[in-house]
């Protein structure tokens, strides 16, 4: 019980009910069954995009144009449903996924394959993607009306009292689950982040998992952004502005290490989730928003602290890379 306390990601569960009660008993419309149930909605976007940033982390990466490939995806999957109305969602989404899998693929290639720095290339993309959602949309906003009924509806709609963001959300982090813990392709990435030259010792194809970390980065970005832009049902240029800075602010809160190799599924989660509490909770207790960004920022520092002196324990762990050499030259088939 005492090894379960110690966790990082069960102090920050414990943090999150203590911190809803709190709120809760000065304002008891917080704790109320719909604004438990908007809290969760408006988690969810946060969360994916943090599992994603995660998987980024760990190979001591940093994906600084999620937000950018979050626009744009978004952006075009808006223009496409107001020129084609016709077109069946699911083909709408596709595109949207499509389009940022190719994005997140560019940074891919040119981290993996031509070895560049992971914040140089994507703080260049990121400038190039916005600019993109800029050329493309005219600088004109894509407005509810102009946008086709069901395009809007699909995330707030619900099946079985729950709505379809958190459906998808939760569908996310068991996949995200999954590739972590249980897939050699997640198994290499912690290797990757852990010692990189006796990864390239044992086998590993480097080069070929970082290619498609940024392209999932990518792919669930672009998700985001029909999702984004569905839910809001406005697009715009500015989209998400800022909110790769959010992102990784939610996976260094639960405990993701920005030195690499280390991080789990649900300390991702519950990074995305502590944040959107606060979010949620300043405005009911009549915070400034500028108090806000501070708080939010001490809290960011003070999660890079305890980082700090707990070094890479609590996160996901993996065999000595020596004792695994013949396992691992099987990844590179």
């Amino acid at each position: 019980m005492k090894e379960i306390l110690k966790m990082r990601e069960t102090q920050l569960a414990i943090s999150i009910v203590v911190l809803i009660a709190l709120v809760g008993s000065r304002a008891p419309v917080f704790v109320s069954s719909s604004s438990l149930g908007n809290l969760l909605t408006d988690s969810t976007l946060l969360i994916m995009l943090a599992l994603a940033q995660m998987l980024v982390i760990v190979t001591r990466g940093i994906d600084l144009s999620v937000a950018s490939t979050l626009a744009l995806s978004g952006m075009m999957s808006a223009l496409l449903a107001v020129r084609f109305p016709e077109l069946p969602l699911p083909v709408v989404m596709l595109v949207a996924i499509a389009i940022g899998l190719g994005l997140g693929l560019i940074n891919g290639y040119l981290i993996g394959y031509l070895d560049l720095a992971p914040i140089v290339v994507t703080l260049g993309t990121m400038s190039v993607y916005r600019g993109l959602v800029f050329v493309l949309s005219g600088g004109a906003w894509v407005s509810s009306h102009q946008m086709p009924p069901e395009f809007i509806a699909f995330p707030l709609s619900r099946f079985l009292g729950v709505t379809n963001l958190v459906w998808i959300a939760g569908s996310t982090i068991l996949v995200f689950w999954y590739i972590a813990m249980h897939s050699r392709f997640g198994r290499d990435l912690y290797a990757v982040g852990n010692a990189p030259a006796s990864a390239r010792y044992v086998g590993i194809p480097i080069a070929k998992r970082l290619f498609w970390t940024y392209g999932i980065s990518g792919a669930v970005a672009g998700l985001c952004g029909y999702l984004w832009v569905a839910r809001y049902a406005v697009a715009y240029t500015e989209i998400a502005y800022g909110f790769e800075f959010t992102v990784i602010a939610a996976c260094v809160i639960g405990g993701v290490s920005i030195a690499g190799g280390s991080g789990s599924v649900a300390g991702a989660v519950l990074g995305g989730l502590f944040l959107a509490v606060i979010g949620n909770a300043l405005p009911v207790v009549k915070v400034s928003p500028f108090w806000q960004s501070a708080l939010t920022g001490v809290v960011i520092l003070a999660a890079v602290l305890i980082n700090a002196r707990s070094g890479k324990t609590g996160g996901r762990q993996i065999l000595p890379l020596h004792l695994n050499k013949a396992d691992a030259q099987g990844s590179a088939a």
